[in-house]
């Protein structure tokens, strides 16, 4: 009888809270089953226009961001870095998805994003990745893998909704802000000084024009060799007014008044942070930085990792008054 019931203590102590924790696993198992699709952690699925193939494709969330990381960032970068860029690249797809109320790509009707970077984020292939790192291809991998894997799940968020997670290669000396770039405001999107990405290969650059490519570039209705014949070279051009961050708002040139942007576009030059000075028949275009100015800036972004800045630090500074959500909840 001692026996009987030393066993029936054993099962009680035992067996009892087994069944119970395995009861409460199979109810965890089917919570998680039953969750919005949107929510099931590694079943998330993004719809990507390929547009070098003409054709929607299907790719697990995370795996998309990885393909964009290695597109858009130098993998030579510190891991503190693409891990910002896998948070800002996930942010801006979520942002666009249909699962998660996005309206998708204009562009592309039935797709989230596309893989053209002219109206979307680049994104490689393996193919393309081998092409592009060559024999590094497989240590690469590894450490973007590694960035988008340590910070899976997180978005930036102002007022619990997804940022226009915007970035560039190169600022020079300041980031610029939406609303003097694009004309609209958005508070998160702000300008702050970046003294990080001096290292850049893109911080500075020169373009020299001829007085005849100049008036190609920007139209015979610009009067460039009319007004170089009248007044001479050193009167075709002039710096009207700066924005606050120390881009070109106006340029005179010609007869023309033209934006900062204008002549940018037309020109092809890296920045609308440059100088212009005549030099006989040519004019010299110097420009600070690379790309448009908003938001993160990566060789910044580099530059603060070196300095032991986490993502979080980075993206907290770039993105002002942000929070970091993880959309899977935990």
């Amino acid at each position: 009888m001692a026996i009987y019931s030393i066993l029936l203590v054993i099962g009680a102590v035992i067996v009892i809270p087994a069944i119970v924790v395995l009861g409460l696993s199979d109810r965890n198992r089917e919570s998680t089953i039953n969750q919005p699709a949107a929510y099931r952690g590694e079943d998330i699925t993004i719809k990507v226009y390929r547009h070098e193939m003409n054709q929607i494709v299907s790719m697990n969330l995370e795996d998309y961001v990885k393909g964009v990381v290695a597109a858009e960032m130098p993998a030579e970068f510190e891991l503190e870095a693409l891990k910002a860029q896998a948070v800002a690249a996930r942010t801006y797809a979520v942002k666009h998805m249909a699962a998660f109320g996005g309206a998708g790509s204009a562009e592309h009707p039935g797709a989230d994003v596309s893989t053209d970077h002219k109206d979307s984020q680049a994104w490689y292939d393996e193919t393309k990745l081998k092409e592009k790192w060559q024999g590094n291809y497989g240590k690469y991998w590894r450490k973007v893998s590694q960035a988008v894997d340590q910070t899976r799940g997180l978005i930036i968020t102002y007022n619990g909704e997804p940022i226009n997670a915007v970035f560039h290669s190169t600022s020079g000396e300041r980031t610029a802000s939406a609303q003097e770039v694009w004309g609209f405001d958005y508070p998160y999107l702000q300008s702050v000084a970046c003294s990080w990405d001096q290292a850049s290969p893109r911080y500075q650059d020169t373009k020299v024009l001829s007085l005849a490519e100049l008036e190609m570039s920007l139209g015979p209705d610009a009067g460039i060799m009319a007004a170089a014949q009248s007044n001479g070279s050193g009167n075709v051009a002039g710096i009207i007014d700066l924005t606050a961050s120390g881009r070109v708002n106006k340029v005179r040139i010609g007869s023309k008044v033209l934006s900062g942007q204008e002549v940018r576009q037309k020109l092809d030059l890296r920045s609308t942070k440059f100088s212009v000075e005549a030099m006989g028949d040519k004019f010299v275009f110097r420009t600070t930085g690379y790309g448009h100015g908003v938001g993160l800036c990566q060789y910044g972004a580099n530059g603060q990792a070196k300095e032991n800045r986490n993502f979080r630090q980075i993206l907290t500074y770039y993105y002002t008054g942000v929070a970091i959500k993880n959309i899977f909840g935990s």
